[in-house]
């Protein structure tokens, strides 16, 4: 095993574990998948501060995820580190779970993990290391070939989200929240395994407050990621923050069938300007 000496620590590099089955394992057909979803979107937004996007199988979400990843692009130079927040879906996590690799592998090739932040991290009394927690997990990685095809260079928090309040989302995320430099991406889809209209009709109602910021009310029916979201939601309504719909389907429009379908949005969040001032 190498050692990183930038950080006097050995080098562990977190597999990918869905690349195959929720993405492509291959780097030619990977590229082409990005490509063509990034540049068949036609939503056009100020460079967001945040966002929200869902973390399904690529043929399922990737469309709806790209609609909000190629406005990153044009602010590509200027982020420097994404904190990266989603749901625990295989093991149980009590608050919110830190791995303790320095690289996270997608075949798209290594990214840093922001190792000093990391370390900060494990002064809040809800956040433990829990490597267990990510072996499997997919609501993370999946995000992780869209940064690297949108970004230059970056480094990664990535930060796996139990059972934790709200209060204590936005305190790591107020923590984290940085200046132009820094991303914030939360992953979460809508809701699962119903029927076509039942599900639109759902996920138009999440949609509505997830855009009126009324975290209170968006649960595990909801969406999945909604312990990330509320988090993030609680902290926007704080800022004073704006936020706008790019994207809101199911895997019945894209590859799915219309008889049990997982919801999927997409959205931007932007500083206020005039708490900039």
């Amino acid at each position: 095993m190498a050692v990183d000496t930038s950080h006097h620590r050995r080098i562990s590099i977190k597999p990918p574990a869905v690349a195959g089955s929720f993405y492509s394992a291959d780097v030619n057909q990977l590229n082409h998948m990005l490509d063509e979803y990034l540049s068949n979107t036609t939503v056009d937004t100020l460079p967001p501060k945040a966002i929200i996007a869902p973390h399904a199988g690529y043929i399922y979400s990737g469309e709806i995820a790209a609609s909000i990843y190629a406005n990153i692009k044009k602010i590509k130079g200027q982020i420097k580190r994404v904190v990266l927040l989603g749901p625990a879906h295989r093991v149980y996590v009590k608050g919110i779970a830190l791995a303790s690799n320095t690289h996270f592998a997608t075949p798209l090739g290594n990214i840093s993990i922001d190792i000093t932040e990391i370390e900060r991290l494990k002064q809040y009394p809800f956040i433990e290391l829990a490597d267990t927690a990510y072996q499997q997990e997919h609501s993370l990685e999946v995000h992780l070939p869209f940064l690297q095809k949108v970004l230059d260079n970056f480094t990664l928090i990535p930060l796996l989200v139990g059972n934790a309040e709200p209060e204590e989302v936005a305190s790591v995320l107020e923590q984290l929240w940085g200046g132009d430099e820094t991303l914030i991406v939360i992953s979460s889809d809508l809701s699962h395994y119903l029927d076509y209209e039942t599900a639109r009709q759902k996920d138009t109602n999440t949609s509505n407050l997830i855009e009126k910021l009324d975290y209170k009310k968006i649960g595990p029916e909801q969406a999945c990621g909604c312990m990330p979201m509320r988090g993030l939601l609680k902290l926007a309504q704080e800022k004073d923050m704006q936020i706008q719909r790019v994207d809101l389907r199911n895997s019945g429009d894209t590859a799915g069938t219309k008889d049990r379908v997982v919801g999927y949005g997409a959205y931007a969040l932007f500083d206020n300007e005039s708490n900039n001032k």
